[in-house]
């Protein structure tokens, strides 16, 4: 990331990850830091193993259950050697990452190591404005920027009504859409095509993708804590009977204030942050969550929780972890139906400015500034929302008052 605190956080984070050794850094046994280095070195083999996998939809292949986003102020080759020396061999992407530099950490990487391409899932994203024709010319740039020759998924970034008009609700269901992915598929250079969505009325995009039947995978804003009857999840279920792959996204982003250890998942070897994506994990319709990883403790955290990994958790265990969830201080819903049928509704972004409210301070990502000004002026409007009555709707009673407040004096 190209600011000062960006250059800073990455150097100290080098500084500090290529001291581990790599076998250290991947040991798939340890609990709590337990084990000391010398006896994680004496017993890790030579090649680490990958990831355990899941089938990514009814046709797809096998991904590693965790994948590295490409956010990270830290991002770097160095940084990605560290996650492949843990296992992880599922690394996303997009043209607008560190304001374009992701993809070419990517490249770097895979010229310094053209050997591990066919070993890894690569997915990248751009953003067709013009409409899904749009993305036959955009792949070529993708893939020089990652310097590969395909990708494995190529997604259109962030689908919803605000940036790709009302239109772009029947995208998943339409014939340009189809004819699209058929046409990127055949030339060689995609073997999925699909969408990423956090947006307020992803349950339609998810259920207009069902209906067309066509698409490969989606990466969606997930919640564990969904009820049966919550539009997302039935979508959600319409979509895994139509053999399309889902990839959950934001699963973490409730866990920032919450304890690190309670007695429930001690017994089970686990953090609280390790219980989250256990229970992410235990939706089966679930192939891969997609995390931001900002560094080596957090992916040596969650590549042991993927490996320890071994049965869903149980409804007294998903309360538990609900319950503290809900104690916390959150700056953006887990999704709920409230929140998001209001804000498919409304003109004005809540959802979105609280996303880019909890990129700037979680992350540091001083790129959020440059989303929300990016917002037409009405979607920035908060006068004609009841903010108090949003925070009283939600589900997790997600502080809006205190985070548009946040949001003006951040980037007003």
């Amino acid at each position: 990331m190209e600011n000062s605190s960006g250059s800073t956080s990455r150097r100290s984070f080098l500084k500090k990850s290529l001291a581990i050794p790599a076998a250290l850094a991947m040991a798939p046994a340890l609990k709590f830091g337990t084990a000391s280095a010398a006896d994680a070195t004496a017993a890790a083999p030579a090649d680490p193993p990958p990831l355990p996998t899941r089938q990514l939809g009814k046709n797809g292949p096998h991904v590693s259950m965790v994948s590295l986003g490409g956010m990270m102020s830290a991002y770097s080759p160095e940084y990605l050697d560290i996650a492949w020396s843990m296992g992880m061999r599922y690394f996303d992407t997009a043209d607008c990452y560190i304001h374009g530099e992701s993809e070419k950490v990517v490249a770097q990487w895979l010229a310094k190591y053209p050997e591990r391409r066919k070993d890894i899932f690569l997915v990248s994203k751009d953003h067709p404005h013009q409409g899904p024709e749009q993305l036959l010319e955009m792949v070529d740039r993708r893939l020089a920027a990652c310097g590969t020759s395909y990708l494995d998924l190529f997604f259109i970034h962030g689908i919803g009504t605000r940036e790709y008009g009302d239109a772009s609700l029947d995208w998943p269901k339409s014939d340009a859409f189809k004819k699209t992915i058929a046409q990127l598929k055949s030339s060689g250079k995609c073997k999925m095509v699909g969408f990423s969505c956090h947006d307020d009325k992803r349950a339609e995009y998810l259920s207009a993708a069902a209906l067309g039947g066509f698409v490969d995978a989606i990466m969606v804003r997930y919640s564990p804590f969904m009820t049966p009857d919550d539009p997302l999840n039935v979508a959600m279920t319409a979509c895994n009977k139509a053999g399309i792959g889902l990839i959950a996204m934001k699963t973490m982003r409730d866990t920032n204030d919450v304890p690190k250890r309670l007695p429930e998942f001690d017994k089970l070897g686990l953090d609280v942050h390790q219980a989250k994506l256990h229970a992410c994990w235990s939706d089966p319709r679930i192939s891969a969550i997609c995390n931001n990883i900002e560094n080596v403790d957090q992916m040596q955290n969650s590549t042991t929780a993927a490996r320890s990994y071994k049965e869903p958790l149980k409804i007294s265990d998903m309360a538990a972890l609900k319950e503290i969830v809900m104690a916390g201080r959150r700056t953006m819903c887990p999704g709920c139906p409230a929140c998001d049928a209001t804000g498919g509704a409304s003109r004005f972004a809540f959802t979105d400015i609280a996303r880019f409210v909890t990129y700037y301070e979680q992350d540091g990502n001083l790129e959020a500034r440059d989303l929300y000004h990016a917002l037409a002026p009405e979607h920035r409007d908060h006068t004609s929302a009841d903010l108090a009555a949003l925070r009283d709707a939600c589900a997790f009673k997600t502080d809006y008052p205190e985070i548009i407040k946040r949001a003006h004096r951040y980037f007003a």
